[in-house]
Parts: C-alpha cells; sequence; structure tokens
C-alpha cells in the first residue's frame, strides 16, 4: 500500500501544479489579453500535458490506491474531482496522508 500511495502522491502533486499553472494563466488572461497572447504555446502544453498525459495516469494511479487500501468509492469520487478543481488535489492528498500515516510515510525498504 505504500507504493501505492507514493505513486498516487506523485501524479497528485504533478497533476495539481499542471491544473493550477493552467488556471492562473487562464485567469490572467482573461484580464490583460495582450499581455499574455504571447504565451498561447504555454497554455496549449500546459492543456494537452494535464488532459491528455497527467490527469488519466493521476486516475490510473488513484484507483490503485483505492483499490489496496480498500476505500470507500466516495473518495475514489473526490480524488477524480480533485482533478479538475485547482487546488483540491493538494488537499486531498494532505488528508489521506494524515489518515493512512500520521507518523509519516515510511522510508522505501
Amino acid at each position: 500500500m505504500d507504493a501505492a500511495f507514493r505513486r498516487y502522491r506523485l501524479m497528485s502533486f504533478v497533476t495539481g501544479t499542471t491544473l493550477v499553472l493552467l488556471f492562473l494563466h487562464l485567469a490572467l488572461k482573461s484580464l490583460d489579453h495582450s499581455l499574455w497572447q504571447s504565451t498561447s504555446l504555454f497554455e496549449r502544453i500546459d492543456g494537452v500535458a494535464h488532459g491528455i498525459v497527467f490527469f488519466p495516469i493521476y486516475m490510473i494511479m488513484s484507483f490503485q490506491f483505492v483499490l489496496k487500501a480498500k476505500l470507500n468509492v466516495t473518495i475514489l469520487a473526490l480524488m477524480f474531482f480533485a482533478g479538475f478543481v485547482p487546488g483540491l488535489a493538494f488537499y486531498m492528498e494532505y488528508r489521506l496522508a494524515k489518515k493512512y500515516y500520521p507518523q509519516g510515510i515510511p522510508p522505501r525498504v
């Protein structure tokens, strides 16, 4: 279960970071379009990275952790929803880490 949580945790950070960056870029672009017009390549790359590459891997890692830890389907639904809401992936990972590893995640063996 520790290895499954580590994989979920890594993908949670990666997916959450790409989503927050995409959200910030789109929010700033809506405020001043001329300033952010030159960064449209970043927006496309980050959008593809989050939506097509990282989010499906995040979903697989979430599902794997839920199976290993024998969690509720509601937790799985919340984990999937966290891939759509900026910042929620970090919170979900934090809450799961505190619940299942109150003393900290054990080192690799």
